[in-house]
This record gives C-alpha cells, structure tokens and sequence, in this order.
C-alpha cells in the first residue's frame, strides 16, 4: 500500500528526539527517588567541607561528667560513653567517609581502567599478565582480601585506603577490557588505524569516552559501597585510628549501650544507611539515563 493512502490514524508518527545532554538532565531529575539522592550526596559533601563549621563542639574533646548524656538543647543527639558530642563526631565522620569513598574509588577506577584499556587493546601476552594478577586478587572475595590487606597494612586512613583500591581495582580492569574488547573493532577505530593514528591516541581519543559512560554507573554505586566497607573495617577494628570519628567505630562503641541509649549506634547506623541509599539511587537513575537504547529520544 502506498504511504500516502494510509489512514492517518495509522501512519508512523516518528519518535521525538531531544538534545543529548537535556535527555540525561531530565531522565534524572523526573524522578523524586533520584533527586532525594542527588541531595543527600550534596549534603555529604557540604557537611564534609565545612565541618568545622557546623560541628558544634570539637569531635575528639572529652568530658567525662558528661557521659552518656540523652538528647538535650546542648547535645542534639547525646554524648558518648567518653562525654564527647555525637552530633560532632557524626559530622566529622562524614568528612572521613567522604574523603575515603572519593579517594578509593577515582584511584581504583584510575588504575583499573588503564589496565583494562591497555589489556583490551593490545590483547596477547600484556593481556595475559594483566588479567592473571586479576584473577589472582578476585580468588578471595573483595571484602575479605581488603581485610587481609588492612590487617597486614594496619590502621590509618591511608592504609584503609590502600587496602580498599586492592579490592576495588579488578572490577574496573574486567569492566574495562569488556567495553574495550567490544568497541575497538568499529568502523570509527579501524579507519583511525587506517590513518595512521597511533595507538596511545586511539585508546584515549576513540575507544575510552565510547567505553567511559558504562563505568561512571559503576563509579557512582561504588563510592557508596566504599563507605560502607570502611564502616565495617571500623566497626571490626581495623579501620582508622581512634579519636578520629568514624561512621563504623560509633556504631561499635555504641554497642554496649543499646539498651540504655541505642542512639549512640542508631544515629551512625542512619547515617550510613541514607548515603549508601543516596548512592544507590543516583546510581540507578543514571543507568537509564545512558541507557543507548534511549539515547536521542524521550
């Protein structure tokens, strides 16, 4: 049948497209669950700042007469089992949580897409070696090989640190060699050979922003999951070295007073729980935001 005979109720009405950049904006902020954790991450990052500021004591300053005070108009969310202000440590907990998550998750995706990019391009022997040590960290599972590595390490931020890329980096490399694998053999790459394009710039011009958008999903749920497993390397005693406030170390120390005053774990418990979930979210909303089967249309 010609197209110009059929009823007009029937003709294909062809799908609205829409600049790239407002799709992604506006598949992200139409939804209430996303934005509630765009929010909650601001304000991570702005009580992590300036927590100086909003602090209202200093976090590590004890006062023993005023042990395991409830809630009151001097102390928001009580005292600890030392007299210090929870509300205090739980802001400057924040300052460590953020620092920790960021840290480990850019230096892990830093190093694990290099090795993934060098391993998908070049294939062969570099391929060989690079996934074998891999695999070879991925034998025991993340949490337990991060914990084996801050045991040998010991405690302190920077060997938290350290000890999360360990566990974070095959993620990132396996991730990256997959998108790579798949994408350096378009058209786009080949004629860049064709050319004579070297090799460092078909890797970082052509291949790796075709591959990135995948993995900036994967970045954004693991600075959530990063927290979390600092909090846990704390609340087991292995994180980062008392005074400093930690989210995981309150929730340990408030364990012998869950009866008589459950908020002293109750409060850092929340507070993992919003940002891990604030995360997660995020995560979630830019997943089918770069989904490419939306891309270009409503």
């Amino acid at each position: 049948m010609d197209e110009n005979n059929i009823p007009l109720g029937l003709q294909k009405t062809p799908l609205p497209r829409m600049n790239e950049s407002r799709r992604i904006f506006k598949m992200i902020f139409s939804r209430w669950v996303v934005v509630f954790g765009i929010i909650i991450i601001f304000l991570l990052f702005v009580v992590a700042i300036f927590a100086p500021q909003f602090a209202p004591y200093d976090p590590n300053v004890t006062a023993l007469r005023h042990a395991l005070e409830h809630p009151s108009l001097q102390h928001l969310v009580g005292t600890d089992e030392m007299g210090r202000d929870v509300l205090s440590r739980l802001i400057f907990g924040a300052r460590v949580a953020a620092i920790v998550s960021v840290a480990v998750v850019f230096a892990a995706g830093a190093i694990g897409m290099f090795l993934g990019l060098l391993a998908g391009y070049f294939g062969g022997r570099i391929d060989t070696i690079i996934m074998r040590l891999m695999d070879a960290l991925m034998a025991l599972p993340p949490f337990v090989l991060m914990l084996a590595v801050a045991v040998m390490l010991g405690t302190g931020v920077t060997n938290i640190i350290i000890a999360l890329i360990v566990g974070f980096t095959p993620t990132y490399c396996r991730l990256m060699r997959g998108q790579v694998l798949s994408v350096k053999e378009n058209d786009y790459v080949m004629a860049a050979k064709a050319i004579g394009g070297n090799d460092i710039r078909i890797m970082f011009r052509h291949i790796a922003p075709n591959v990135f958008p995948p993995l900036f999903v994967i970045i954004t749920l693991d600075l959530g999951f990063a927290i979390l497993t600092e909090a846990a390397l704390s609340f087991l005693g292995i994180g980062i070295n008392p005074p400093t406030a930690t989210w995981g170390a309150m929730i340990n120390s408030g364990e012998r007073y869950l009866l008589t005053n459950p908020l002293l774990s109750i409060a850092p418990g929340v507070f993992i729980l919003l940002v891990v979930l604030a995360f997660n979210l995020v995560g979630d909303g830019l997943r089918d935001a770069l989904d490419p089967r939306l891309r270009g249309v409503i």
